[in-house]
């Protein structure tokens, strides 16, 4: 009887977890789901004359996409911004893969010190590294650089056209980042169990074989959660654009991404004045194209790798 009594007891709450959740939740709920909420609040809203908070609905939105001043430039920051994730996800991701693969093999020595070296971009300052790569491509620059390997004529300014101007801007910005997918798909080799790759070397399966047959279907996973972190770190790009190329995303918003035009309508910039109510607008559109991205992402890829391993 004793021990049914005690088996029928309730185990006590455990307050412990909620004493070790509750500084991580309150700073992540002040400075990120705070702002996140009040921004797309302030979105709804414009200034009067007396420069008070009105409500104005989805008002915003409707200029934004209807306003000849802010439409054009809208939907120019979406296409460029478009293009330069698909440059990321194309170039940086299969080179990251790549390297990876290459870098979690046995038969390659002082891997610990390639991987440094890939990996130091990604935490240099943005600032450095796009005057480090604004000296490099100056015509000046590239000059003696083609003459020194002694070629002819000298580098067209891949920064200064607008037909070059984003993919230069995209390359720097898969030189500066490669690392870190590098580092996923790396940790993720490695976890592979030795037995199913040296079990199916005995069957006579060849070094490509191994790796698409059974490596690349194991790290799908991996492959998934580099690919969402690319849209959204894409999607919020400004800082390498902005150090380089100006708010305005020089030469003639050529490189203007989502980021710097939200940058101009908030803040404002040269001629045109900021405003705090539209330039939140602009940070909900963001915020919608993100999630969605995240939305396809947890529902159809995801879904997807769960169930062929099941």
């Amino acid at each position: 009887m004793e021990k049914m009594k005690v088996s029928g007891q309730r185990k006590p709450f455990p307050w412990h977890i909620i004493v070790f959740l509750a500084p991580a939740f309150i700073i992540y709920t002040l400075f990120m789901i705070y702002p996140l909420v009040d921004s797309l609040r302030l979105g709804l809203y414009a200034l009067d004359e007396q420069g008070q908070e009105m409500f104005v609905g989805l008002q915003n939105y409707q200029q934004l996409l209807t306003n000849d001043l802010y439409a054009p430039r809208l939907w120019g920051a979406l296409g460029n911004n478009f293009l330069f994730f698909v440059i990321h996800m194309l170039v940086q991701n299969p080179i990251g893969l790549l390297l990876a693969a290459l870098l979690s093999s046995r038969f390659i020595r002082g891997r610990a010190i390639y991987r440094t070296l890939i990996f130091t971009p990604t935490v240099l300052s943005v600032v450095l590294i796009g005057f480090i790569w604004q000296l490099i491509l100056s015509p000046l620059w590239s000059k003696s650089l083609v003459r020194s390997l002694g070629l002819p004529g000298s580098l067209p300014p891949l920064l200064g056209l607008e037909s070059t101007a984003l993919l230069t801007m995209s390359l720097i910005s898969v030189w500066q980042w490669v690392g870190v997918p590098m580092m996923l798909f790396l940790a993720a080799l490695i976890s592979i169990p030795d037995e199913l790759i040296e079990a199916a070397r005995v069957d006579g399966a060849t070094a490509w074989g191994v790796f698409w047959r059974i490596k690349f279907p194991l790290i799908l996973p991996t492959v998934g959660i580099v690919g969402i972190l690319t849209f959204v770190g894409n999607f919020n790009a400004f800082d390498l654009i902005y150090a380089t190329q100006k708010a305005v995303g020089n030469p003639n918003f050529a490189t203007d991404l989502l980021g710097t035009f939200f940058y101009r309508t908030f803040f404002g910039y040269q001629l045109l004045p900021g405003n705090p109510t539209l330039g939140a607008s602009v940070a909900g559109v963001m915020f919608l194209i993100i999630l969605m991205g995240v939305l396809v992402y947890l529902f159809g890829f995801q879904r997807r790798v769960v169930q062929v391993e099941m």
